[in-house]
């Protein structure tokens, strides 16, 4: 039921590389189709919609705050239907979903119809794509995890870089927010559903191969066709030990069941750095459009800027990706808190429109890391056998996070009639961030490998 489509089985033995990279491909369209859910593209929609409809900031905010509580509960569930199935059904599901909501928000004519639209879109944003997404990724790689992480999260940003685009085009040139749903629905769907249906594969091993390569070390099948043996369960104890040895930035892949994680200081540190820090990326996201036109800014000058920081933090998730294994995950984790406070308060002091492109940019650096980052963490100090489990509870703690994100600014915005004590709060909390992130060391190994 879960296993792989016809058409990897009929690519891999006539493909000159990796199959892995035709997985990061796949995902890298699904990662473009997550955008849609992104709270930059609902940004540019706010001050249209409250417009329209004279809803208050806190009441749109909401919508993103209730979707991330959906994920939030679904989260530790599609996490072990990851480990079993693999992200194809997962990544399909979401791109379908959000595509047909997208569209469908075109014909929104009440707040409620917006929330039941919205959630949907927001939960497959913060749960369902998030998993799926890196957890193909990491399945597949263990050597090369960090650069394929970065080049999944830099799609995301190419689509919160083009979709704000798409999105403002659409309302410019017909007139109206509406078509800008549209726009954006049709284009996750062109780009992200077929790859994620066709291509994906839940693991190297279901199909003959092992991460990074195109065959394991000590397999004997060196035909270089798919077996329907080389399964986890199936493995050899020769392919097992080599597993086991496989390095990752110089030291063998660790392998936590969620029970073992759930015990280390290093998962707590790690969520504490998630609550911390994604309630910064969520609730500036959200409101940095409808700020820079209260600022003074136009609203398409308003749209370039946002295009800006998504621009840049695609830059900020590559740059972090290459950087060398031997710079500490938790290192770079501080990094980002770094920027995310300094893109804050730039965005808060800055006049004039060369400040806000410069702030946004800076902010976005730091947004690309923060993508990017936690799901490598989270591989490199627990392993993949469990991945999609430990992952699913930790990412509990982070679409929590984001969820607060927004309302809080909606909230503070509403009640003093600006945005500046909420750029305050989200400047602390980016400092809070890096002293969580200092101090997340990674967890002492199990003696044995996880069942």
């Amino acid at each position: 039921m879960f296993g792989p489509s016809s058409l990897p089985r009929l690519l891999i033995p006539r493909l000159p590389f990796f199959y892995g990279w035709v997985i990061l491909g796949a995902v890298c369209c699904a990662g473009f189709s997550r955008a849609g859910g992104g709270v930059a593209i609902l940004s540019i929609f706010v001050a249209p919609m409250t417009s329209n409809f004279g809803w208050s900031r806190t009441a749109i905010s909401g919508a993103a705050s209730v979707g991330g509580l959906i994920a939030a509960l679904a989260s530790p569930r599609l996490g072990r239907l990851l480990d079993r199935a693999g992200a194809r059904l997962i990544l399909s599901a979401a791109v379908l979903t959000t595509a047909l909501a997208c569209m469908a928000l075109s014909l929104t004519q009440s707040l409620a119809v917006f929330y039941l639209l919205y959630c949907i879109i927001r939960m497959n944003f913060a749960g369902p794509f998030d998993l799926g997404i890196y957890g193909a990724v990491n399945n597949w790689f263990i050597a090369r995890r960090a650069t394929a992480n970065a080049i999944a999260t830099t799609a995301q940003m190419v689509g919160l870089v083009a979709l704000p685009l798409i999105a403002q085009f659409a309302i410019v040139l017909f007139g109206s927010w509406r078509a800008g749903w549209v726009a954006v629905g049709v284009a996750v769907l062109a780009v992200g559903l077929l790859p994620s249906a066709l291509l994906l594969v839940r693991a190297p091993e279901d199909v003959g191969l092992h991460p990074d390569a195109n065959a394991p070390p000590a397999s004997p099948n060196v035909s270089g066709l798919p077996s329907a043996a080389a399964t986890p369960a199936a493995l050899d104890a020769a392919t097992r030990v080599s597993l086991a040895a496989t390095r990752t930035g110089g030291t063998p892949e660790p392998h936590f069941s969620r029970a073992q994680a759930l015990h280390t200081r290093a998962f707590w540190l790690l969520a504490l750095f998630t609550v911390f820090a994604y309630p910064v990326q969520a609730g500036v996201s959200l409101h940095q459009a409808a700020y820079l036109v209260e600022r003074g800014l136009t609203p398409t000058t308003a749209a370039t800027v946002v295009g800006a920081f998504s621009f840049a933090s695609g830059c900020g998730s590559l740059g972090f990706g290459l950087l060398p294994r031997r710079v500490p995950v938790r290192h770079m984790l501080a990094a980002v808190g770094i920027l995310q406070a300094v893109g804050v308060l730039g965005l808060l002091a800055a006049a004039r429109t060369a400040e806000f492109y410069t702030a946004a940019a800076i902010f976005g650096l730091g947004i690309g890391g923060l993508l990017m980052l936690p799901p490598l963490a989270w591989a490199d100090y627990f392993g993949r056998r469990s991945y999609g489990a430990i992952r699913g509870v930790a990412l509990t703690f982070q679409v929590l996070a984001q969820a607060a994100g927004p309302l809080l600014s909606g909230v503070l915005r509403d009640a003093t009639g600006n945005y500046a004590l909420s750029l305050e709060c989200f400047a602390t909390l980016s400092v809070l961030a890096v002293a969580a992130a200092v101090f997340a060391r990674p967890p002492a190994p199990v003696p044995t490998p996880a069942a």
